[in-house]
């Protein structure tokens, strides 16, 4: 996003599609805070699970902004500053497609409906795509505090419009999983894919989506 290429939704998308599927066996493949809410409010992981992962989303996404302002020429990038209606707009779109990406990985990487799935990580990506494509005009496309973090750190977003971002996410997160756990009251308390496998299942074995949204 800070070379402003037209393609960038697209690489964004397949990136985060191919790392969801690269490391969800090995933490879980949240790489995103909001998401981390939702699967801690879904009953997924614990507090202490998921303030271990906030910090490292965090860390990471202020490395990747120092790594991109330094390969990038600053002088090229103009930081998007929100104000009046815009505010308002960035706001809207960035609970609607936060709540979108929460929502989307609960279902598809968490019910106890698709223990089998190896459709996830596309799922997964292509929101982040759509959202992209759709709303990037209008906020920069976050939906991720960390990203919002490191986008304030590279200078894509100004400070100023780091609290509507932040408070956008978080209220996106927290809608998904009341929605989530509103219209699959019987996944409370449920591990997920994890509770996927058929009883006869020999002991350790996994599903393809087993260690995804879980550390």
């Amino acid at each position: 996003m800070l070379t402003k290429a037209p393609l960038a939704p697209l690489a964004i998308g397949g990136v985060l599609m191919v790392m969801v599927y690269a490391g969800g066996h090995v933490s879980g493949a949240h790489y995103n805070p909001a998401v981390t809410l939702a699967v801690l409010l879904r009953g997924r992981i614990t507090a202490a699970d998921a303030a271990t992962y906030v910090v490292a989303q965090f860390v990471g996404g202020a490395v990747g902004a120092l790594i991109a302002r330094w390969v990038v020429d600053p002088d090229k990038v103009t930081a998007l500053s929100l104000s009046g209606r815009q505010l308002g707009a960035a706001l809207l779109v960035e609970v609607l497609f936060t709540f979108a990406l929460a929502y989307v990985v609960l279902n598809v990487a968490t019910s106890s409906s698709h223990p089998d799935n190896s459709f996830y990580g596309l799922a997964i990506g292509f929101t982040v795509l759509a959202g992209a494509i759709a709303v990037g005009g209008i906020s920069g496309g976050a939906f991720n505090p960390a990203v919002a973090v490191g986008g304030s750190i590279a200078g894509l977003f100004s400070w100023s419009s780091l609290r509507i971002y932040l408070l956008s996410q978080v209220v996106g997160s927290v809608l998904a999983a009341v929605a989530f756990l509103a219209l699959n009251p019987h996944e409370r308390g449920v591990q997920g894919a994890e509770s996927g496998a058929e009883p006869d299942a020999a002991p350790g074995a996994e599903t393809p989506a087993s260690h995804l949204a879980s550390p």
